[in-house]
Parts: C-alpha cells; sequence; structure tokens
C-alpha cells in the first residue's frame, strides 16, 4: 500500500508507535455481511508485544461482529489543528491492520488494563492501587488487537499551493 503525497509518509517505525502511544483514542473499522461498522476506543499500547488493548462491555454489536470477523483496519490520530486563513490541516496518523482476540487469562487481562491506566491516567499509580481489583478485572471485556500492518501520514508544516483546492 501506498500514499500519494510522498513527503506526508512516515517511515520510521517508532514514529508510528508513537503516535499509537500519544493518541487519546483509536477508531477501528469492521465489517459484518458487507456493512460496515466503526467504532472509537480509549487504548493502550504494548510496545512488547506490538498489539493494542482496549476494553469494553461483554457484549453489543461490536462484540458480535468481532466474534465473527476478527479482522480490523484503525487509526490513531493526533490532531495539530486547522489552520486559519491557509486552508490547511496539520496532523499525524498512524493506520493499522490486525486482528482482534478476546483476553481471558487473568494475568494478560490485568496487564492490559495497566498498560491502558498507565497511558491514560495522568496519576496512573493511584488508579492501579485504588481501582484495579480482581472484581474490576473479571468485571470488563478485553480486546487485544494484534498489529499485522502500519503505516503513517503526517502534515507538519502549512503548504500553500494555488494548484490545490481546500
Amino acid at each position: 500500500m501506498t500514499i500519494r503525497r510522498k513527503e506526508n509518509e512516515i517511515k520510521d517505525k517508532n514514529a508510528m508507535i508513537a503516535i499509537l502511544e500519544e493518541a487519546q483514542y483509536i477508531t477501528i473499522a469492521m465489517c459484518k455481511d458487507n456493512e460496515p461498522y466503526l467504532v472509537t476506543l480509549s487504548h493502550g499500547y504494548d510496545k512488547e508485544s506490538n498489539c493494542i488493548y482496549f476494553h469494553c462491555a461483554k457484549e453489543g454489536k461490536k462484540i458480535q461482529i468481532l466474534m465473527e470477523h476478527n479482522k480490523v483496519w484503525g487509526q490513531a490520530l493526533i490532531d495539530k489543528g486547522y489552520v486559519q486563513g491557509a486552508c490547511d490541516h496539520l496532523y499525524a496518523t498512524t493506520q493499522f491492520m490486525g486482528k482482534v482476540t478476546f483476553v481471558e487469562d487473568l494475568e494478560e487481562r490485568r496487564h492490559a488494563l495497566e498498560v491502558m491506566i498507565k497511558a491514560l491516567d495522568d496519576e496512573p499509580a493511584k488508579v492501579l492501587e485504588s481501582q484495579l481489583t480482581e472484581k474490576s478485572i473479571e468485571g470488563v471485556q478485553i480486546g487485544r488487537i494484534d498489529i499485522g500492518y502500519m503505516s503513517g501520514k503526517k502534515s507538519e508544516k502549512v503548504v500553500i499551493s494555488l494548484n490545490r483546492p481546500c
């Protein structure tokens, strides 16, 4: 897979990982019976396993689709904002393809929640101590996206071109 504007391509895997680590949310796309479905999730990226953990309810449309068709395409976005008067938008994204499995092992579930809390909370130690209990670990569904492919794209500076429409 290639992108049209090569100057915006992110080739460095560590730069793509940094976006996965910094982004507040990821959006994943899935499909069932030729009908697309899209969800936005809070997450945590596990660098050692090259996977993304997310948590959700134990039932619902997303769970039904992923149980039957576990392949997803996703994106993490760092929105750097629209540049007023320049008709340009600055951003960095990492796109990924992967397969979702639901984590049953109690220790991996604990690890996944630790990864997510450390990624999301300003004071993770307090949250880990007060809220990470056996009951809380068992009460939530944990999904793991094993990443098989990543690409990245960025726009870091304003490019003014008379030939390029807004």
